[in-house]
């Protein structure tokens, strides 16, 4: 498991639109939530992206990022985008390459099955690419205001001075 203070791993990945998103090209620009999710247009998934959606404003205020990650297709997240209303970039992971950088691959027993699933997980990084939170094993409902409340926590938004 990646840990606070360690660089985040770049990753190359299509959106839902099928254009390619790589986490570089924010480096120096943006802080970023990054978030990982199993599987689109489930429940806990839908909270999620909406919540997320719902609070990208905010996000946006605090120089920040919002991307969702899954297995799933950019097809998929299309159809999840479009359906729902959802605002913030769905990345598609198909391979499980950004899954199996960030750790949040793991084993459980479904229908008496041992299945490789995704654990719900987000990570805050920083404008110079360094790891601020690494929550694992995270809840899907109301996840994305706490989000919210580290990003405040860590971002320096200094106010706009009057030079007059």
């Amino acid at each position: 498991m990646l840990q606070a203070g360690e660089n985040a791993p770049d990753l190359d990945l299509p959106d839902a639109d099928m254009e390619m998103v790589s986490l570089s090209s924010f480096k120096n620009r943006k802080n970023l939530v990054l978030y990982f999710y199993p599987k689109d247009d489930t429940p806990g998934c839908t909270a999620q992206a909406l919540e997320f959606s719902d609070l990208e404003d905010k996000f946006t205020q605090l120089d920040t990022v919002v991307l969702g990650v899954s297995p799933d297709d950019c097809l998929s997240h299309g159809s999840f985008r479009d359906k729902h209303g959802i605002t913030v970039q769905l990345l598609s992971d198909s391979e499980n390459e950004a899954c199996k950088e960030y750790g949040v691959l793991q084993k459980k027993e479904v229908n008496g099955e041992i299945k490789t699933c995704v654990l719900r997980s987000t990570f805050i990084i920083d404008k110079q690419g360094v790891l601020l939170h690494t929550l694992y094993g995270v809840s899907p409902h109301n996840h994305a205001t706490e989000v919210l409340r580290l990003v405040k926590e860590v971002t320096r938004v200094l106010p706009a001075r009057d030079f007059g």
